[in-house]
């Protein structure tokens, strides 16, 4: 499927999350600081959001995503109602998105195409924030860009190692990367590369920020100088149908201790969860001190958060 080509937002607030793009990078950068004193200040934005309601749409499964979201909105002093099931299914989504406009501040949507957070934002004129997409995952990029600032104290210059499937996460982390002056570097099987055009896009990006961005089949050379290595499961939600065939060719992309040890001593693990422990990372590395994965969950509540509040307020 081709990617729709999203520019980066003009200065000016955002009105919505569809994509990783639609915060510029100075608004991106703001968000990670304002995470971090969220983070440190709970209570000093325990009425931020006082009187709003927001929708959470989840067409899929999900633990950390729809936990953080409803504890992010209510530790703000909002609250939220959560609709399950397919969007646009037994009425036509710009009706659900109208509705949705008369009764809420803005809409929360984890949704299996990118068509749905586009068109909710276009039908309902609220905020609209992508809690994941089968093309981005941007909430889940700040909260991992907000895990390498704490770990490393800084952004520019670092480089991340992603190895596996080329997919949404992929995509986001490219993206954010190639504007916060970080090195990406992703390995994955022939046939399961990212999308071209978001690469394309990462690679502009990159020129301007002074980033290298590296698409590769060789897992090994794409973790040489890497300050944090980071996979993804083989399979998504909607691709279980695939699962055989990708363990045969994911099988060689395991991150274990040995494809640790190419990276930096320091490196650091990352894992969006939830992991399938023997697939694409062994137990051994999970469990051990180079394992950032629950910050990164953890990170999940304060970095939308932050999010929340430049949206809302």
């Amino acid at each position: 499927m081709a990617a729709t080509v999203f520019h980066p937002t003009p200065n000016g607030e955002p009105r919505n999350l569809r994509h990783d793009l639609d915060l510029s990078v100075e608004q991106l950068t703001a968000v990670l600081d304002l995470a971090q004193q969220v983070k440190q200040s709970r209570q000093r934005y325990a009425s931020a959001l006082k009187g709003r309601y927001l929708s959470l749409l989840f067409e899929k499964p999900s633990l950390r995503t729809r936990m953080t979201f409803e504890l992010a909105i209510k530790q703000l002093g909002g609250d939220c109602v959560l609709q399950g099931g397919m969007i646009g299914h037994r009425e036509p989504l710009k009706d659900i998105a109208r509705n949705l406009a008369r009764w809420t501040d803005a809409i929360v949507a984890r949704t299996f195409h990118q068509e749905t957070i586009d068109g909710l934002a276009e039908w309902s004129q609220l905020p609209v924030i992508n809690a994941l997409s089968n093309l981005y995952h941007p909430c889940q990029a700040l909260a991992d860009m907000l895990t390498l600032k704490e770990q490393f104290g800084r952004l520019q210059g670092l480089k991340l190692a992603y190895i596996g499937d080329g997919n949404n996460v992929a995509h986001s982390l490219l993206l954010c990367s190639a504007r916060l002056g970080m090195n990406c570097s992703i390995a994955t099987p022939v046939g399961y590369a990212p999308n071209t055009e978001i690469v394309e896009q990462a690679r502009q990006l990159a020129a301007v920020s002074g980033a290298e961005i590296e698409i590769t089949n060789e897992p090994a050379s794409a973790l040489v100088a890497a300050n944090a290595v980071y996979t993804d499961v083989w399979a998504s939600m909607g691709q279980e149908h695939e699962a055989e065939e990708r363990q045969a060719a994911f099988a060689p992309y395991q991150v274990n201790a040995s494809l640790m040890a190419e990276a930096r001593r320091d490196a650091i693990f990352m894992h969006c969860l939830p992991a399938k422990r023997g697939l694409e990372v062994t137990d051994e590395v999970m469990e051990s001190p180079q394992s950032v994965v629950f910050d990164q969950a953890e990170n999940r509540l304060h970095a939308q958060k932050a999010l929340l509040l430049l949206l809302l307020q």
